[in-house]
């Protein structure tokens, strides 16, 4: 896996209400994927970027919703999240600078 590749797989973090109260219970972190990550993909590049020790990654894929603009029938772009569960002590903090 190249690290190019590896550096494109996240999307970004979700963070919300209650992917926050996940992080606090499960000791999970909730991620946005672009379309084609695997889960090997996922714990590489979240191990590469935060330095660290994944246990598991869990994927799903939300379809999106049918939506009308206007006259028009249409539907969102549908978006594929990752569940990382980080080893016991471990934590992302996305309020520090990255270098």
């Amino acid at each position: 896996m190249s690290q190019e590749r590896l550096y494109k797989v996240l999307v970004g973090p979700i963070v919300s209400e209650k992917s926050t109260m996940i992080a606090e219970k499960a000791n999970q972190i909730a991620f946005v994927v672009v379309p084609d990550a695997t889960k090997t993909e996922v714990k590489q590049a979240v191990e590469l970027c935060f330095k660290v020790q994944v246990v598991s990654v869990q994927i799903l894929t939300l379809k999106g919703k049918k939506k009308r603009f206007g006259r028009y029938n249409g539907a969102r772009s549908n978006v594929r999240k990752a569940y990382v569960t980080l080893a016991a002590g471990q934590d992302i903090n996305f309020s520090q600078e990255v270098k």
